[in-house]
């Protein structure tokens, strides 16, 4: 694999993991300020609701991707459909690993 893919997958990951991290604790500090909940509470609420949002901000949107699976299967390019599943993996992996930190933080499950 090119150096470059081996880039782009890994800020795949930290931006999911930024996404989960950054978004549930600076949303809860504004469900904080506007008295709306207790902030552990929200965080866990905003953690679930960005999960699949961070996916998709890490892989770039979703219609590269499907284009890329898209001439993955109409055009033979199989190693363009691979990489762009091992992209949504790497964004799958930092939004879990961002979930298992917030857990450990807010010490609860988050369901």
């Amino acid at each position: 694999m090119e150096e470059r893919f081996i880039t782009t997958m890994i800020q795949c990951y930290f931006i999911a993991f930024g996404v989960m991290i950054g978004g549930s604790i600076i949303g809860s500090i504004g469900a904080y300020a506007t008295g709306e909940a207790p902030p552990l509470t929200h965080i866990s609420r905003i953690a679930k609701s960005l999960h699949i949002w961070a996916i998709v901000a890490a892989i770039g949107g979703t219609f590269d991707a499907i284009s890329n699976f898209e001439r993955g299967i109409w055009e033979g390019s199989t190693l363009d459909m691979v990489k762009q599943i091992i992209m949504i993996i790497a964004a799958m992996g930092g939004a879990q690993t961002a979930l298992l930190i917030i857990e450990w933080l807010i010490q609860e499950e988050i369901q």
